[in-house]
């Protein structure tokens, strides 16, 4: 089976029960929070510690750090380590094109979901 019937096989079986519906649901409510979703899309762009990602979305470092301990948490951020600098990356290519895809649906004009379209 190659990646692409894989994809299609996990996306299109039935979510009947818990197994998959409840870790997604939870990844959606993290992601939910505006001040989350901002941090996760500054670290789709670029490895940023926290310091410059408070500095750039003018928040508080300990509120960065707070919610950083929950996407590490959710593997939706991943840490990395230089010296004493730790920098944070959104976790892999799942995350990234989620997010972008996310991004094209709501930038999509509304016109086009017309009722009856």
């Amino acid at each position: 089976m190659n990646i692409c019937s894989y994809v299609l096989h996990v996306i299109m079986t039935p979510v009947s029960d818990d197994e998959r519906a409840v870790p997604l649901a939870d990844l959606f409510r993290l992601l939910g929070d505006a001040t989350r979703l901002r941090i996760v899309l500054a670290c789709v762009q670029e490895r940023l510690a926290v310091g410059a990602i408070a500095d750039a979305l003018d928040l508080s470092p300990s509120l960065v750090s707070h919610h950083l301990r929950l996407l590490r948490a959710a593997r939706i951020v991943r840490a990395e380590r230089e010296g004493k600098q730790v920098f944070y990356v959104a976790a892999d290519a799942h995350i990234s094109a989620m997010l972008a895809g996310m991004l094209e649906h709501v930038a999509e004009p509304s016109t086009q979901w017309q009722e009856g379209a």
